[in-house]
């Protein structure tokens, strides 16, 4: 991890990028926390993290797994839905800094339960795809995920 006077310097310069987990129960509902820092702070979003400088995507994935969901989960195990790109006018340094994700999206069905750790969200929630869509509380750019011509779709 880089110290946060780095960091800061790097969001305000360049896009970070990130694996963003879509994650679905053996229902098709899909898992949501309630995100605790910024950007997109207090709504409803997708799991998901930065790639490491050095970092393999699959490396990077299953970190990112471990991290938001409790358990490792494999690369191999998921589907890759597309590249997406998010805009926020502010970041986890305040309203002074904007911040510019490409954020690779992955879908992983789980079938078992997850002890979902509280670091970057605040509780959880399986909703529908259409209860996703039709949220005010959920953010917009996680419904790109379920909205088509908002990524790109390899």
């Amino acid at each position: 991890m880089l110290p946060k006077e780095i960091f800061e310097t790097v969001v305000e310069s360049a896009p970070l990028v990130s694996i963003d987990l879509i994650i679905r129960n053996s229902s098709g509902e899909l898992l949501l926390g309630r995100r605790l820092n910024r950007p997109a702070k207090g709504f409803w979003f997708v799991p998901g993290g930065r790639i490491l400088k050095n970092e393999s995507i699959s490396a990077a994935f299953k970190r990112i797994s471990g991290n938001e969901l409790g358990k490792l989960f494999f690369i191999s195990d998921a589907r890759y839905i597309g590249l997406f790109e998010h805009f926020y006018e502010d970041s986890v340094f305040g309203d002074s800094t904007s911040t510019h994700y490409v954020v690779n999206g992955f879908e992983l069905i789980i079938e078992e339960d997850l002890h979902l750790p509280t670091v970057q969200h605040v509780e959880y929630v399986w909703m529908s795809e259409r209860e996703l869509l039709a949220s005010d509380f959920v953010h917009p750019h996680c419904k790109w995920y379920f909205q088509p011509n908002k990524g790109f779709r390899l």
